[in-house]
């Protein structure tokens, strides 16, 4: 049998066929206008010889209809053929909008190729109850790209591919020769989905859209571009190194997701108290409004917890063992207790700077964190080795840390807060 006739008459819903082979649930007939799937288009919906069409794919030059159910009607039998209206005319709108989309990249974007397309659909139920519209249901292209495209970017394609659309522009195919149409440089090619389509071809077909792009491409097409509705833009990804995804929807979907785009905008310059065309310069005063008072909230959250930390409980130890002055019988004057709600890296900076060489400041912080796995920072004036601390407390509750003889902290110690500052202390070793 032949390939399918759905790319060259995308018009076509309905037929009739003579069934050539039935194996289980899987059909072949003489001809169809089902489109396999391909190409980076899914495969048509509808019914066959009054039975539901689940899958259509190209097997060994032939086009495979998969049923719902195993069929009563037998190789030799005439059948009717329904393609599914309304999800034919979402892949054709959508397909072309691929098309139109990358015109508009040729337009904007440096070092253009195509890196991939695909149409995702609604469940077929959910198209069915007319409700395809609350879907995510978006088709995307990859552009192979040197440019940034960022959100100036994005509402540049969507403006131009919504500018052809209004244009009317006409759309065409035809088969052209492999080579000629490899060596024209106005012909783009999607190798990575239409790899099977023009595998071993000696000519392949080319979709215009007149004056705006020309493609190599195997799916089915509207006729003109103001058939494909209105197209809004909806987000940017990376799929891979050197590629950028662009998600948009038509039709409906897109009807939908610009209005809410809109009663979003509206909801944010209501609350701002501006007019929408203000709501940038709005969002950005914001923006400044809470760094600044981000920076406000980290200098006092700094000058809170070195108060924390000057007001811990003075201990006087001697003896320790940890310097030359210990030794001798010096007395260090340490402060020693429990930090809720900071993390160790906060508490070890604060812990530095409160020791020092003013009459004040103590010979060495010892601060454990509050929870059920402590972590314990020493900091010390030069009078006891901080290191030295850390291991004996690592060795007596385990976790582990270390660092320099002014500063030190370990981690990962499995032992209930009080018992390590009780140990900090000397009151428990």
């Amino acid at each position: 049998m032949s390939d399918s006739l759905a790319p060259a008459h995308p018009e076509v819903r309905e037929f009739e066929a003579t069934v050539e082979s039935v194996d289980g649930r899987d059909v072949t007939v003489s001809e169809t206008y089902f489109y396999p799937e391909g190409g980076g288009q899914p495969a048509d919906r509808g019914m066959l010889g009054g039975l539901a069409v689940d899958d259509v794919q190209s097997r060994e030059d032939e086009v495979v209809h998969t049923l719902a159910e195993p069929p009563a009607f037998e190789a030799g039998d005439r059948v009717a053929g329904v393609v599914d209206d309304d999800f034919r005319t979402y892949c054709m709108r959508a397909h072309t909008a691929s098309h139109v989309l990358y015109g508009a990249g040729r337009r904007l974007l440096e070092d253009l190729g195509y890196g991939g397309f695909g149409i995702r659909a609604a469940p077929r139920e959910q198209r069915a109850s007319g409700d395809a519209a609350s879907t995510d249901e978006k088709v995307r292209v990859d552009f192979e790209t040197s440019t940034d495209i960022d959100d100036d970017v994005l509402v540049d394609l969507e403006r131009l591919v919504n500018r052809a659309v209004w244009d009317s522009r006409p759309v065409s195919w035809e088969a052209r020769a492999v080579e000629d149409a490899r060596s024209d440089g106005g012909v783009a090619f999607n190798d990575k989905t239409e790899e099977d389509v023009m595998a071993d071809a000696d000519s392949v077909r080319v979709v215009t859209v007149e004056g705006w792009d020309e493609a190599a491409c195997g799916g089915t097409h509207v006729s003109n571009t103001r058939d494909i509705g209105p197209v809004t833009v909806l987000e940017r990804s990376n799929p891979g190194e050197g590629l950028t995804r662009v998600e948009f929807a038509v039709g409906p979907v897109a009807i939908d997701r610009r209005a809410e785009t809109h009663r979003e905008l509206r909801a944010a310059a209501r609350e701002a108290g501006v007019a929408v065309d203000g709501v940038a310069d709005a969002v950005s005063r914001l923006a400044d409004e809470r760094d600044d008072l981000a920076d406000d909230l980290a200098t006092l959250r700094e000058e809170v917890l070195v108060g924390k930390i000057r007001n811990l409980p003075t201990v006087d130890r001697d003896g320790d063992g940890t310097s030359e002055s210990d030794s001798e019988g010096g007395v260090d004057d340490w402060r020693v207790g429990t930090i809720e709600d900071f993390d160790a890296n906060a508490v070890g900076e604060a812990a530095q700077s409160v020791v020092g060489d003013d009459g004040d400041a103590p010979d060495v912080v010892a601060a454990v964190g509050g929870g059920p796995a402590p972590f314990v920072v020493v900091a010390s004036a030069g009078t006891v080795d901080a290191g030295e601390v850390i291991d004996r407390v690592t060795a007596e509750f385990g976790g582990g840390g270390g660092g320099a003889p002014t500063f030190a902290q370990g981690g990962g110690i499995d032992a209930d807060p009080d018992a390590v500052v009780a140990f900090l202390e000397g009151t428990d070793e």
